[in-house]
């Protein structure tokens, strides 16, 4: 599976908590241009993750709206390894997760 994340500048911890749940493909937009509002989401994203610390409203917006239109998941979280691992137990494993780390 791929996953785009949009917003942070460095994603090395999440990059390790997104490969353990399986995600082969990880793209990063910094989105600190805000240029980045008129790219559209590529075809083989199965999971939009915005990182809500370093985005602004009209990218959020924008990426969400898409999201839903091309039924794409997505989920917000904070730039945190500990935030994203959360939001992705509650999408993918419902009854929790148990943080090893």
């Amino acid at each position: 599976m791929s996953v785009l994340v949009i917003g942070g500048d460095k994603i090395d911890s999440i990059a390790s908590v997104l490969q353990d749940f399986s995600f082969e493909k990880i793209t990063h937009w910094d989105a600190r241009n805000p240029s980045v509002v008129k790219k559209d989401i590529p075809q083989d994203v199965h999971l939009v993750i915005m990182l809500t610390n370093f985005l602004n409203h009209n990218a959020m917006n924008k990426f969400k709206n898409e999201a839903k239109r091309k039924a794409i998941e997505f989920i917000c979280a904070k730039r945190s390894e500990s935030s994203v691992f959360c939001e992705l137990c509650k999408k993918y494993n419902p009854n929790g997760c148990i943080l090893e780390k």
